[in-house]
């Protein structure tokens, strides 16, 4: 590891006063303009300039920090790493910067959380990705202090033996285009280290190389987190895991020098290990959480299955259960009709009334078991509804009466929690957000005669979580439809999904933690989608099914054939199709599977197959193991277990790309994560 390597000051301004934040430049693109090394052979700098701010008047120096993912892709996979190991980092970095970076007669500002100051650099040690550099005249210092003099600065200078990590300098601004290549060298090493690099990469394994394993998946979280594609209670999770795991990462350090330097077997040596091995267990927790977060795949399974955290308030103190009215405006003849329709009741018992101007605060002051009730209407909100109680939300009307339009950004629009949640005769209209238009974290959430306009993705019911929706329709959004995790349980009925990405995701993978999710589908039209009407991904476990190869039992043969058929059918199919998969950007390969859209039904039977053959599979997988554990399940009638799934009379209609697809997720600790089909 380089030192002083999180010394440096963040960054300037990505978008600069004066400097257009839209022009970019591939630098990589145009072969006839770029060598192997991004260097141009046309006079000029193809960089822009940033003006540094400030009461000093420092030279402009070269604007790196708005390179494009696939470029900063590119240098690392391309010309820095390559298929490095972390222990090699260092010596590959070192290698590049040697070819790249002009080794002196250049000008930085060295930057730091305390100054800023004017330096030449006068040569370039790359081994230690160190530049040794002196002050320049006339002498240029802005700081927050005011003891940095000219004679402290050369002291400082000194003590460091005038040399300074690449990271902290930032390349003065030149127009010819000679220094291109080392700023945006320098820029490559300084991002690296600052959102790349972790203390404790070098002590892993170095089973396969560097990149897949552990720079592609954080470059890809960086600008996911940019582009606004991560929720932000999952950033501040994954920065505080971060913190800590640096923290207890430093502290095992300290812990594991002070041993090596101390006194062979002393009692405070026996203790101090014990502590390392709890330090050490800690780490592994936590850089375990880490990865999870930073797999674009299984972020969105394990990373988030948290809420907004908002506690269930129970019943009101008073015990009583209020009726919330919602109503820009309140006319005599809406007031008659409500105390008609739904307000008198035959019992005598007396009933509160709330009334309310728009939904939020209704939502908002509701407690266990009361009853929201809104007029037609208009409704523009800017928060978040985040029901955690079991409350009822109707609207009096027809849904397209009933509006209720989210504005300005957020990263949820409804977020469900409560044991029974019940919402109806509501039309929800979603703009510019990062979760789907509802989220049911826990508890049961029914959705009765709705509309769902969505622009990102559509409803997610999360592990654990319950959804039964009928007569609702469901459109516009840019991810699934509907995403379905595992151990939850959804029930779909009557409802139209339609022109969305993908019209249901079922999610699979993860048949060791978790069951398989409990689907009923009765009479949906799910049609106009542009990828498959229903999207089932789920896991190809290697050691379980060599295991099972090797067995001879029945039930193993079962697998065998259904493994050998599904080859089989691979081997049938024509010329495979690259497809962008909708969640995790990792480029799977789908294969189109088209049918005869005169006979909708068959899709039901595909879709009920396949879930019982995952079941059927996880099944014999759990017997062979509890057997061999000498533990016999009394139960021995496997498709008992999938009697819940029922998928019956649903319409595939014009999706884009056929009905219905299976996605195979491997998880191979040599090879990555990939999808295939099948």
């Amino acid at each position: 590891m380089a030192e002083g390597l999180g010394t440096a000051a963040p960054a300037p301004d990505s978008r600069p006063s004066g400097v257009s934040s839209g022009v970019q430049h591939d630098l990589f693109q145009d072969e006839d303009t770029v060598n192997d090394y991004g260097s141009h052979n046309k006079p000029g700098t193809i960089l822009q300039r940033f003006v540094p701010e400030g009461n000093i008047p420092f030279p402009d120096i070269f604007q790196t920090n708005q390179l494009l993912f696939y470029e900063r892709f590119r240098a690392y996979q391309d010309y820095i790493l390559a298929d490095c190991k972390a222990s090699e980092v260092r010596e590959f970095t070192a290698e590049y910067l040697e070819k790249v970076l002009e080794p002196s007669g250049w000008q930085a500002i060295w930057r730091t959380n305390v100054f800023e100051v004017l330096v030449e650099v006068t040569n370039v040690d790359f081994s230690s990705l160190k530049a040794e550099v002196k002050l320049t005249h006339p002498y240029l210092c802005e700081s927050r202090v005011s003891t940095f003099t000219l004679e402290c600065m050369k002291e400082l200078l000194e003590l460091k033996e005038n040399q300074l990590p690449l990271q902290e300098l930032w390349v003065v601004f030149d127009d010819s285009g000679e220094f291109d290549q080392t700023a945006l060298a320098i820029e490559h090493v300084r991002f690296f280290y600052q959102n790349i690099w972790r203390s404790w990469d070098e002590e892993e394994e170095d089973e396969y190389d560097y990149f897949v394993r552990c720079v592609e998946p954080r470059l890809r979280l960086h600008y996911d987190i940019l582009e606004g594609r991560v929720p932000s209670g999952l950033i501040i999770d994954y920065h505080k895991l971060l913190s800590e795991c640096e923290e207890i990462y430093r502290k095992f350090l300290n812990l594991r020098s002070s041993i090596s330097n101390g006194d062979a077997d002393t009692e405070l040596e026996n203790v101090s290990m014990a502590e390392g091995l709890r330090l050490y267990s800690e780490i592994e927790q936590l850089k375990q959480k880490l990865k999870l977060i930073e797999n674009p795949l299984l972020r969105y399974v394990f990373g988030y299955q948290k809420h907004t955290g908002i506690q269930a308030k129970g019943i009101r103190p008073t015990g009583k259960k209020i009726t919330h009215v919602v109503s820009t405006s309140m006319m005599a003849s809406l007031l008659h009709s409500l105390l008609r329709d739904k307000l008198y009741q035959e019992s005598h018992e007396e009933m509160e009334i709330q009334f309310h101007n728009d939904p939020l605060s209704a939502i908002n002051a509701c407690y266990e078991g009361d009853t929201v009730i809104i007029c037609p209407g208009h409704y523009l909100v800017n928060g978040m509804f985040s029901i955690a109680d079991s409350i009822e939300l109707e609207g009096y009307g027809l849904p397209d009466d009933i509006v209720i339009e989210k504005r300005g950004k957020g990263d949820n629009f409804v977020d469900c929690t409560g044991a029974n949640v019940k919402i109806s005769n509501v039309k929800f209209v979603q703009h510019d957000a990062v979760e789907g238009i509802l989220s049911i974290h826990c508890g049961k959430t029914t959705l009765e005669n709705c509309v769902l306009q969505c622009e990102t993705t559509g409803v997610t019911v999360r592990t654990s979580a319950e959804l039964l929706m009928k007569n609702s329709d469901l459109y516009g959004a840019k991810g699934a439809g509907i995403e379905i995790y595992p151990g939850s349980k959804c029930t779909l009925s009557d409802n139209g999904i339609h022109h969305c990405k993908e019209g249901i995701l079922i999610k699979d993978f993860l048949d060791e933690h978790y069951d398989i999710p409990k689907i009923t589908m009765v009479n949906n039209v799910i049609h106009n989608n542009e990828g498959y009407g229903v999207v089932l991904v789920k896991p190809k476990i290697f050691s379980d099914l060599q295991e099972n190869a090797q067995d001879g039992s029945e039930g193993n043969k079962i697998l065998k054939v259904q493994e050998n058929e599904e080859v089989g059918a691979r081997e049938k199919m024509g010329q495979e199709e690259q497809m962008q998969y909708t969640s995790g950007e990792l480029g799977p390969y789908a294969r189109p599977e088209f049918y005869d859209q005169t006979d909708q039904m068959e899709g039901n039977c595909e879709i009920v197959n396949e879930l019982v053959a995952a079941s059927t599979r996880k099944g014999q997988m759990k017997k062979k193991r509890l057997s061999g554990l000498g533990i016999i399940e009394a139960d021995d009638n496997l498709m008992s277990q999938e009697m819940f799934v029922s998928i019956v009379g649903n319409q595939f209609k014009w999706n884009g790309k056929g009905r219905f697809v299976l996605f195979h997720w491997r998880h191979n600790q040599n090879e990555g994560e990939r999808l295939t089909d099948t």
